[in-house]
Protein backbone atom coordinates (compact mmCIF):
# COMPACT_ATOMS: atom_id res chain seq x y z
CA UNK A 1 0.00 0.00 0.00
CA UNK A 2 1.39 3.31 -1.37
CA UNK A 3 1.52 6.07 1.58
CA UNK A 4 0.99 9.87 1.33
CA UNK A 5 3.76 12.15 2.87
CA UNK A 6 2.10 14.15 5.66
CA UNK A 7 2.40 17.55 5.95
CA UNK A 8 3.25 20.46 7.96
CA UNK A 9 3.05 24.21 7.08
CA UNK A 10 5.11 26.95 8.74
CA UNK A 11 3.76 28.37 12.00
CA UNK A 12 3.30 24.15 13.44
CA UNK A 13 5.82 22.41 15.15
CA UNK A 14 6.27 18.67 14.30
CA UNK A 15 5.72 16.04 16.35
CA UNK A 16 8.74 14.38 18.86
CA UNK A 17 8.73 11.71 16.75
CA UNK A 18 9.64 13.58 13.21
CA UNK A 19 12.20 14.75 15.20
CA UNK A 20 13.33 11.62 16.83
CA UNK A 21 13.29 10.00 13.38
CA UNK A 22 15.51 13.44 12.22
CA UNK A 23 17.77 12.69 15.26
CA UNK A 24 18.44 9.03 14.56
CA UNK A 25 18.86 8.98 10.57
CA UNK A 26 20.89 12.29 10.16
CA UNK A 27 22.63 12.91 13.23
CA UNK A 28 23.75 10.12 15.63
CA UNK A 29 25.41 8.26 12.89
CA UNK A 30 27.80 11.47 13.12
CA UNK A 31 28.55 11.35 16.72
CA UNK A 32 26.44 13.98 17.21
CA UNK A 33 24.53 15.26 20.44
CA UNK A 34 20.49 15.43 20.97
CA UNK A 35 19.59 18.63 19.35
CA UNK A 36 21.82 19.09 16.84
CA UNK A 37 18.51 18.00 14.75
CA UNK A 38 16.99 21.42 15.32
CA UNK A 39 17.48 24.29 13.70
CA UNK A 40 16.30 27.10 14.07
CA UNK A 41 13.80 28.25 11.29
CA UNK A 42 12.43 25.33 11.68
CA UNK A 43 9.16 26.75 12.73
CA UNK A 44 8.92 28.89 9.21
CA UNK A 45 9.94 25.52 7.30
CA UNK A 46 7.57 23.28 5.47
CA UNK A 47 7.80 19.85 7.04
CA UNK A 48 6.68 15.95 5.36
CA UNK A 49 7.13 12.43 6.79
CA UNK A 50 6.11 9.17 6.05
CA UNK A 51 4.37 7.54 8.63
CA UNK A 52 4.55 3.82 9.03
CA UNK A 53 2.87 1.22 11.88
CA UNK A 54 2.97 4.54 13.91
CA UNK A 55 6.34 4.76 13.41
CA UNK A 56 8.18 8.22 11.62
CA UNK A 57 10.48 6.34 9.46
CA UNK A 58 11.08 9.28 6.36
CA UNK A 59 11.30 12.86 7.23
CA UNK A 60 12.30 16.23 5.27
CA UNK A 61 11.38 20.17 5.42
CA UNK A 62 11.95 22.79 2.84
CA UNK A 63 12.24 26.92 3.83
CA UNK A 64 12.02 29.95 1.57
CA UNK A 65 15.36 31.60 0.81
CA UNK A 66 15.30 34.78 2.39
CA UNK A 67 15.29 37.50 -0.46
CA UNK A 68 18.73 39.22 -0.65
CA UNK A 69 20.07 35.41 1.04
CA UNK A 70 22.74 33.82 -0.94
CA UNK A 71 21.19 30.61 1.33
CA UNK A 72 24.88 30.00 3.19
CA UNK A 73 23.52 29.03 6.55
CA UNK A 74 24.90 26.97 9.62
CA UNK A 75 24.34 22.84 9.30
CA UNK A 76 23.00 22.79 12.41
CA UNK A 77 21.62 24.24 15.69
CA UNK A 78 24.39 24.87 18.71
CA UNK A 79 27.97 25.40 19.01
CA UNK A 80 30.17 24.44 16.66
CA UNK A 81 27.88 24.15 13.46
CA UNK A 82 29.75 24.50 10.12
CA UNK A 83 28.49 26.97 7.63
CA UNK A 84 27.58 25.85 4.33
CA UNK A 85 27.88 27.74 1.11
CA UNK A 86 25.52 29.49 -0.87
CA UNK A 87 24.14 28.72 -4.11
CA UNK A 88 25.41 30.04 -7.31
CA UNK A 89 22.28 29.90 -9.10
CA UNK A 90 20.69 32.52 -6.54
CA UNK A 91 22.81 35.26 -8.19
CA UNK A 92 20.20 35.32 -11.08
CA UNK A 93 16.64 36.91 -9.77
CA UNK A 94 14.89 34.73 -12.25
CA UNK A 95 15.50 31.81 -9.97
CA UNK A 96 13.20 33.70 -6.95
CA UNK A 97 11.28 32.71 -4.95
CA UNK A 98 13.67 29.76 -4.15
CA UNK A 99 13.54 27.22 -1.39
CA UNK A 100 16.00 25.00 0.43
CA UNK A 101 15.24 21.41 1.04
CA UNK A 102 17.16 20.19 3.68
CA UNK A 103 17.50 17.35 6.46
CA UNK A 104 15.78 14.53 4.36
CA UNK A 105 16.57 11.27 5.89
CA UNK A 106 14.97 7.17 5.73
CA UNK A 107 15.84 4.80 8.59
CA UNK A 108 17.88 1.96 7.05
CA UNK A 109 15.04 -0.51 7.82
CA UNK A 110 12.55 1.70 5.66
CA UNK A 111 14.44 2.28 2.88
CA UNK A 112 14.26 1.08 -1.01
CA UNK A 113 10.14 1.32 -0.79
CA UNK A 114 9.31 5.05 -2.27
CA UNK A 115 9.65 6.88 1.22
CA UNK A 116 11.58 9.13 0.65
CA UNK A 117 10.47 10.13 -2.78
CA UNK A 118 7.39 10.77 -1.37
CA UNK A 119 8.09 12.69 1.08
CA UNK A 120 10.66 14.94 -1.74
CA UNK A 121 7.31 15.22 -4.18
CA UNK A 122 5.63 16.51 -1.11
CA UNK A 123 8.27 18.98 -0.12
CA UNK A 124 8.12 20.24 -4.24
CA UNK A 125 4.12 20.24 -4.50
CA UNK A 126 3.98 22.25 -1.00
CA UNK A 127 6.80 24.87 -1.76
CA UNK A 128 5.64 26.28 -5.13
CA UNK A 129 1.65 26.31 -3.52
CA UNK A 130 2.78 27.62 -0.14
CA UNK A 131 5.96 29.68 -1.54
CA UNK A 132 4.99 30.19 -4.99
CA UNK A 133 8.98 28.70 -5.13
CA UNK A 134 10.58 28.75 -8.82
CA UNK A 135 12.97 26.45 -7.84
CA UNK A 136 14.12 23.99 -5.48
CA UNK A 137 18.15 24.04 -4.22
CA UNK A 138 19.67 21.55 -1.61
CA UNK A 139 23.11 20.04 -0.30
CA UNK A 140 23.51 16.14 -1.25
CA UNK A 141 25.92 13.89 0.66
CA UNK A 142 27.57 12.26 -2.24
CA UNK A 143 25.87 8.73 -1.39
CA UNK A 144 22.46 10.45 -1.85
CA UNK A 145 23.30 12.53 -5.20
CA UNK A 146 22.37 9.37 -7.27
CA UNK A 147 18.92 9.07 -5.30
CA UNK A 148 17.94 13.34 -6.04
CA UNK A 149 19.51 12.78 -9.65
CA UNK A 150 16.65 10.41 -10.30
CA UNK A 151 13.87 12.83 -9.04
CA UNK A 152 15.22 15.98 -11.85
CA UNK A 153 17.83 17.38 -9.63
CA UNK A 154 20.75 18.40 -11.27
CA UNK A 155 24.20 19.07 -10.04
CA UNK A 156 25.62 23.06 -9.26
CA UNK A 157 28.42 24.39 -7.93
CA UNK A 158 31.60 22.64 -6.80
CA UNK A 159 32.11 20.10 -4.72
CA UNK A 160 33.14 20.74 -1.18
CA UNK A 161 32.94 18.94 2.40
CA UNK A 162 30.53 19.81 5.80
CA UNK A 163 32.90 19.13 8.89
CA UNK A 164 31.58 16.33 10.60
CA UNK A 165 29.60 14.97 7.71
CA UNK A 166 31.60 14.85 5.05
CA UNK A 167 31.72 15.69 1.15
CA UNK A 168 28.42 16.64 -0.77
CA UNK A 169 27.39 18.79 -3.61
CA UNK A 170 24.73 21.43 -4.11
CA UNK A 171 21.77 20.40 -6.90
CA UNK A 172 18.83 22.27 -8.26
CA UNK A 173 15.71 21.68 -9.97
CA UNK A 174 13.42 23.80 -11.64
CA UNK A 175 9.61 23.57 -10.57
CA UNK A 176 7.01 23.03 -12.98
CA UNK A 177 4.04 25.94 -11.92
Amino acid sequence: MEQHARILLPHSTPSPAYYECRFSVLRAPLGFQRGAELLDDDDQAIHAWIDEEGRVVSVGRAHLIAPGSDGSAADHAGPDATQCPSFGPLTNPDNRPAVQIRQMGTRQEARRKGHAARVLQSLEQAAISHFGAKIGLLQARELAIPFYQSQGWVLVDEPYSIAGIGPHRSMMKHFKT
